[in-house]
């Protein structure tokens, strides 16, 4: 579909959803965004929904500034996925054992590892940067540097909240059924922590006093606060990037343990929390998604539904008038409050029924019917992405 531009905005906001579907909360928040001197444009994704401090699938196009609640505090959260060579009629009739197996290989929720991750130790894994990466932990923001120990030790784990691995069996075509291995996570504590510390450093400078949202607070070129920022988060999303890279190498290994022939394709990994320095309309920019992945012409990315509904793997198409972006997944039609008050578990079963997954009261607030639906989400932004693969997941792992 052709975007909608959202009207009463300085700057252009152009939505790829029905402008009146979008809750008040959230439309709120994109007037403010629209408002701000700095800002070039917004690109609206049809999974928008509030968000704190900024709006959940908003590409935000920003001259010489950034805000950092623009970004959020998963710096760099994203999805890896790779496809193998295995397919459905590889896979035992339970797959209990797999997700066990996947469970006891890389921690989830708040578990950590006992040890820092050895990359030498980790078949397939890239072995380039990893001393200069954890020597830069040094140069970042001094108020994180009791952190480093628990940042190595969290470098391959999950997480929890809406952080899954799966494995999935593609959908329809001539390669249905070939098994695919996909996550979704990002830079864990570490990346939270810096994200808190800059976003209270960016609402108490004078320039951001008379925001309409002080949760909007930018950082300007030019200064020392931009260049610290800048700094840690370009460090920050390399951190998401290893840690999947890390998670999605053990994984791989998980099945090499169980098929020993199976071999496996180029791996896709894409941000979808993240910054980038990009030129629009003959002006460059800082772009910031927040719920949005980088689509630019021939882009591979990865667009999950929920733990019950599948996902996408899709190839951009290049649309300026994005900023070259499309959504991160189906996203939230209700909080997790509010999905917890809504069903219950045994709705969970129903809506999850041939997934191997857990099926209990902690998981019931990333239940399917929480989530847009992703079919008519795909739809939305066919002028932003094409398909490449239909998935369904089988396995879904979750903290």
């Amino acid at each position: 579909m052709a975007f909608t531009p959202l009207p009463g905005t300085r700057a252009p906001v152009r939505v790829w959803t029905d402008p009146h579907s979008i809750e008040p909360q959230a439309a709120r928040q994109l007037r403010n965004i629209g408002a701000l001197p700095w800002v070039h444009g917004v690109a609206v994704m049809p999974d928008v929904h509030y968000g704190k401090g900024a709006t959940v699938g908003s590409v935000i196009a920003m001259r010489q500034a950034v805000s950092p609640a623009a970004v959020g505090v998963d710096i760099g959260c994203g999805m890896s996925a790779v496809r193998t060579s295995l397919t459905a009629a590889d896979l035992p009739d339970s797959l209990s054992a797999l997700r066990s197996a996947i469970e006891a290989t890389i921690p989830v929720g708040f578990q950590q590892r006992a040890d820092a991750v050895d990359p030498r130790r980790v078949p397939g894994l890239e072995q380039a940067g990893w001393v200069e990466f954890w020597r830069r932990f040094g140069e970042l923001d001094r108020r994180v540097a009791q952190l480093e120990t628990r940042a190595q030790r969290q470098l391959g784990t999950l997480g929890g909240g809406n952080h899954f691995i799966e494995v999935c069996l593609e959908q329809g075509g001539p390669d249905a059924g070939q098994v695919w291995l996909m996550l979704h996570s990002g830079s864990r504590n570490i990346g939270k922590e810096l994200a808190e510390r800059h976003i209270g450093v960016a609402r108490g400078l004078p320039h951001n006093a008379d925001l309409p949202d002080r949760d909007l607070a930018v950082f300007l070129a030019g200064t020392p606060e931009m260049a610290a920022y800048r700094r840690d988060l370009w460090w920050a999303q390399e951190y998401a990037r290893r840690n999947r890279a890390v998670m999605l190498a053990l994984l791989c290994a998980v099945r090499r343990d169980h098929f020993p022939q199976v071999s496996y394709g180029e791996p896709i990994s894409c941000h979808h929390n993240y910054v980038a320095e990009e030129s629009y309309d003959g002006v460059d920019l800082l772009v910031t998604r927040k719920g949005a992945i980088r689509a630019g012409r021939g882009d591979l990315g990865i667009i999950p539904g929920s733990m019950g509904t599948g996902s996408y793997i899709v190839r951009g198409r290049g649309n300026p008038d994005a900023y070259c972006s499309a959504s991160h997944g189906a996203g939230r039609r209700m909080s997790r409050a509010q999905a917890k008050r809504t069903y219950g578990i045994e709705d969970l079963r129903r809506q999850t029924e041939g997934v191997e997954c857990r099926k209990d009261a902690g998981v019931v607030d990333e239940i399917p019917g929480a989530y847009k639906d992703i079919t008519r989400v795909m739809a939305q932004q066919d002028d932003l992405v094409e398909v490449v693969a239909h998935l369904k997941q089988v396995v879904c792992v979750k903290g």
